[in-house]
């Protein structure tokens, strides 16, 4: 299938060939017919899939014709990243058209946000918080639109957001075309599509996977031998384009302090960033300019670099939703990727969700030259964490960036050795 079987304006077909896009992707090819035809739909899609332009390419198509100068579609997102990304996909395809977009949260000056929506601008891409308070104002006037799109619903969930949706619904018009874009489904996420859906249309792709371009591998360490181990990987590994992900803020913080210390140039997004600094920091490393970001899950979904290579969980994530997001921000457009976790005796049962849902073991991968023999280090991290190497998943391609250069691109070999735990004799694998 070809774009041009969908029959959009030629004004959209000059961008999208302009973007240099050929084929549709599964997602855009099963979403954008029951869009184009003012259908409500619920999606779910794996990340890096094409989703955005999805949603994207049939709003602009219906906003071509009809009134202008006035708010007539409304896309919410969980976070400003989402939201900046999604708006630039807007302003890439409506590139000829003069149909205006424009973003609206927090953390930055509502002056300019407020002029927009008074000049009459046709796309609002919105966080539900900063949009409330506009719309509290009078600045936001919702009555005129005709498509509303639900970006990460889930992740809205998760972030306490669903009352804050509700209530900017009650401001939008009943008659409309939604679309509720969403991971996974909780109940609440599916009583919001029940209570806000006409008849949707269903399509799915990709479901609770990671993409096949990515290949995994597990880090066993101990708590206090963390960031040694990460800083061994980064220097055996090209760290042109790493991210590296933390539980918290203040973690993401003094990790990349310390690796800054190390040599590296490096650079860190997190909810106690402003967001100058925030943007400045994924400009930097979209451009180049940094090897390594450190980040919170907040660049979990929404941050499209097709050049990332690595993606390192320096805390494994709380759920198997979060890992599949996380290591979606590698292996992006048919490019191989590594994702690597680090993982300790605590992080056992999640490590066992995680392979069921993948349906496979993770391989285990050590670090040769570096001191794992400590005794806590030991008793813990090697031996509570039973070794073993899985085999790849099938037509997954082998990257071609393993963190052993002077042995060529496949992993070194191992042998087997045994230590004495509380538990008795145990064996593990590491390389040789």
């Amino acid at each position: 299938m070809n774009f041009a079987q969908f029959k959009l304006d030629p004004r959209l077909m000059a961008a999208v060939e302009r973007a240099g896009y050929t084929a549709p992707t599964p997602v855009q090819e099963a979403a954008i017919p029951p869009a184009l035809a003012g259908h409500d739909m619920i999606g779910t899609a794996q990340t890096g899939t094409g989703k955005t332009a999805a949603f994207v390419l049939p709003i602009l198509h219906k906003l071509l014709s009809g009134p202008r100068n006035r708010t007539r579609a409304l896309i919410i997102a969980p976070t400003r990243e989402l939201a900046e990304q999604t708006h630039e996909t807007f302003r890439d395809f409506a590139a000829g058209t003069n149909i205006r977009s424009a973003t609206v949260y927090g953390g930055v000056g509502a002056a300019p946000q407020i002029r927009a929506l008074q000049n009459g601008t046709e796309i609002i891409v919105a966080c539900p918080g900063r949009l409330l308070d506009l719309i509290g104002q009078r600045y936001a006037q919702l009555g005129g639109i005709e498509v509303l799109v639900l970006d990460e619903a889930d992740r809205m969930f998760d972030m306490g957001f669903l009352p804050d949706i509700r209530r900017i619904i009650s401001y939008v018009p009943k008659q409309r075309q939604t679309m509720l874009f969403s991971a996974t489904f909780p109940t609440e996420v599916e009583q919001l599509a029940t209570q806000i859906l006409n008849r949707p249309q269903r399509i799915a792709v990709g479901l609770i996977c990671p993409a096949h371009t990515v290949s995994h591998a597990l880090y066993p360490v101990t708590s206090t031998l963390k960031t040694k181990l990460l800083l061994a990987i980064l220097e055996q590994t090209d760290t042109e384009s790493v991210l590296i992900f933390t539980r918290t803020k203040q973690r993401a913080k003094r990790l990349a302090e310390q690796i800054e210390r190390s040599g590296f140039k490096v650079t860190s997004l997190h909810g106690n960033r402003s967001q100058g600094q925030r943007q400045s920091a994924l400009n930097g490393f979209k451009g180049g300019e940094f090897q390594i970001m450190v980040a919170t899950d907040i660049a979990a979904r929404g941050l499209d670099v097709e050049s990332i290579s690595h993606v390192i969980n320096y805390d494994i994530p709380d759920t198997a939703d979060a890992y599949i997001h996380r290591i979606g921000r590698t292996g992006r457009a048919e490019r191989s990727g590594d994702a690597f976790t680090l993982v300790c005796p605590e992080d056992n049962a999640m490590v066992r969700e995680l392979e069921k849902i993948m349906g496979q073991a993770l391989s285990r991968q050590t670090i040769p030259g570096f001191k794992y023999d400590t005794p806590s280090a030991t008793k813990t991290a090697i031996s509570n964490i039973k070794a073993r190497r899985a085999p790849s998943s099938p037509g997954t391609k082998p990257s071609s960036r393993r963190f052993f250069p002077s042995q060529g691109t496949t992993a070194p070999k191992s042998k087997p050795t045994e230590i004495y735990t509380a538990r008795g004799w145990r064996s593990f694998s590491h390389a040789i």
